[in-house]
């Protein structure tokens, strides 16, 4: 609750309030949100298969403007994927779920995060490499990964380390080279392509420092996607 209140974005679910009430012998606390009349870009992909790249750059780039708020107030979420970025009618993209939300500034030797959820990670297909190691000292490079991870499934309606086992994904994500893009989409912009191996690169230092600076290049990417005729289409489902 903490987490979502300190927060106030257009690209953000919003939270109104937080209570509690009981039930015979049940306290039940509750969040009231945003209602967002949409679908989330997982619904969407599994719907429709793999997008445009002017609509990936741009899904892309908004959940990137939420990110940034969710950053300057000391925020990493830690759970970026398809599912928790909803889509609502007017095509305005809003990031939900910081549940698994850290603050950066945790400097106590028993911090909340540590408390309430040492066995929760993230989503395997989605997963920084550190973050599998340590999912309690992650920043928020680890954010922009995921991230990066979205635009790959965005593209190919696939995950880019997908396979039989959490433990196999892992592994994959911190030693495997990210599969060719240009595989399922041979006429990717190479701007866009540049970007998507930029975010997920291995080593955070080799990411976008910032939500700021990836911000940067999809505007320059989407400028460049806009000016090109016809507009590039996703390829045809099997």
């Amino acid at each position: 609750a903490q987490a979502v209140a300190s927060l106030d974005h257009p690209n953000i679910v919003r939270a109104y309030d937080v209570d509690r009430e009981v039930d015979g012998t049940t306290e039940i606390h509750f969040l009231v949100m945003e209602y967002v009349e949409g679908h989330s870009l997982q619904d969407l992909i599994v719907d429709d298969g793999p997008r445009s790249y002017r609509d990936t750059a741009d899904y892309i780039r908004q959940s990137a403007h939420g990110l940034s708020h969710a950053h300057e107030a000391g925020l990493v979420h830690r759970d970026i994927k398809p599912g928790n970025l909803l889509v609502d009618t007017e095509g305005v993209v809003k990031i939900l779920d910081l549940g698994l939300a850290r603050f950066f500034e945790e400097n106590d030797e028993n911090p909340i995060t540590l408390r309430h959820d040492e066995k929760v990670l993230g989503t395997a297909d989605y997963l920084a490499p550190e973050q599998a190691l340590d999912s309690h000292q992650v920043d928020a490079r680890a954010d922009i990964y995921s991230l990066g991870c979205t635009l790959y499934r965005l593209l190919t309606d696939r995950a880019a380390f997908a396979s039989d086992s959490v433990v196999k994904t892992l592994l994959a994500h911190r030693i495997e080279p990210i599969p060719a893009i240009r595989e399922d989409r041979p006429d990717a912009p190479e701007k866009l392509e540049r970007i998507l191996y930029k975010m997920m690169a291995k080593l955070p230092d080799e990411r976008y420092q910032s939500a700021n600076e990836l911000i940067h290049d999809l505007q320059v990417c989407l400028a460049d996607i806009k000016s090109r005729a016809p507009t590039a289409t996703p390829v045809s489902r099997q």
